[in-house]
């Protein structure tokens, strides 16, 4: 398989660059962009001018692929928008950024292009810059937005989302819409505390939700709506086909982060 990226210089795209090739015959083309915001890690910030430019790299990478005579289209989705889908009701801003992600899934699968949708969970991995930055918040003792314990979200650890995007590149995916979570929904305080846990934060502290406004200072809007945002009951689907988490939750997912880091801090002292 010969694979072409949108958004190569993303998280996301430095795993798949460094993942096995191996695959279906033909040129594949990935799309991943809008995926630096596909996180509950960033605090929002990532969310900024997202439908102006998301709409605008989609028409790009659709651009490319052509050009590439690529065989497959392959859009990097939001596994998030399902709730929406199913009844959820919310406001802008997060309510555009959701109307940009659905029209931008609509405009590939309207192409002439063979094409299919992967929505990914909330992505996390050892390479993720915020999740670095939240190990030394929390070694400072500093408190986080921590959001509604009851919204349940669906995650998946980086790797995983990168083999899920390349067992949908085939040709029986075209005209599909598929999803690529682990299976356990837990929520952003609940994963974010197995976190502060494991970089040594036993009792982390969380930003009283009655400080919402103070908050906005430093937190976009989008990300407390995010948290607040429960995800209908179940693992979503379809899954990609013939495909399953190498980390079948958040606790095995982060476990392998530590152990990434370590075995980084080994070799650097090595």
């Amino acid at each position: 398989m010969t694979l072409s990226l949108t958004g190569a210089r993303l998280e996301l795209g430095g795993v798949l660059r460094h993942s096995s090739s191996r695959g279906p015959v033909g040129r594949v083309h990935l799309n991943l962009a809008g995926q630096q915001a596909n996180t509950l890690l960033h605090d929002g910030h990532a969310w900024k001018d997202f439908p102006r430019t998301l709409l605008g790299a989609t028409r790009r990478a659709l651009r490319a692929a052509r050009a590439a005579e690529a065989t497959l289209f392959v859009q990097a989705s939001f596994a998030f928008v399902h709730a929406v889908e199913q009844g959820a009701t919310i406001a802008d801003p997060l309510r555009s950024c959701v109307d940009a992600i659905l029209e931008c899934e609509a405009l590939v699968l309207a192409s002439a292009l063979p094409a299919c949708v992967v929505r990914l969970g909330y992505q996390y991995g050892p390479e993720s810059a915020d999740l670095r930055a939240y190990r030394t918040a929390f070694r400072l003792g500093r408190p986080y937005w921590s959001g509604e314990s009851g919204a349940l979200q669906h995650y998946i650890h980086r790797h995983d989302a990168a083999s899920a995007l390349r067992a949908a590149a085939q040709a029986r995916s075209a005209g599909k819409t598929y999803y690529a979570t682990d299976s356990l929904a837990v929520s952003f305080e609940r994963f974010m505390d197995a976190f502060a846990h494991r970089v040594g934060r036993s009792m982390p502290l969380h930003l009283p939700l009655r400080s919402r406004l103070l908050a906005r200072a430093i937190i976009r809007p989008e990300h407390m709506q995010q948290t607040a945002l429960p995800m209908p009951p179940g693992v979503p689907s379809p899954r990609v086909s013939g495909w399953r988490p190498r980390f079948a939750d958040y606790r095995s997912g982060l476990d392998q982060v530590i152990e990434a880091w370590r075995d980084e801090a080994a070799g650097s002292a090595a």
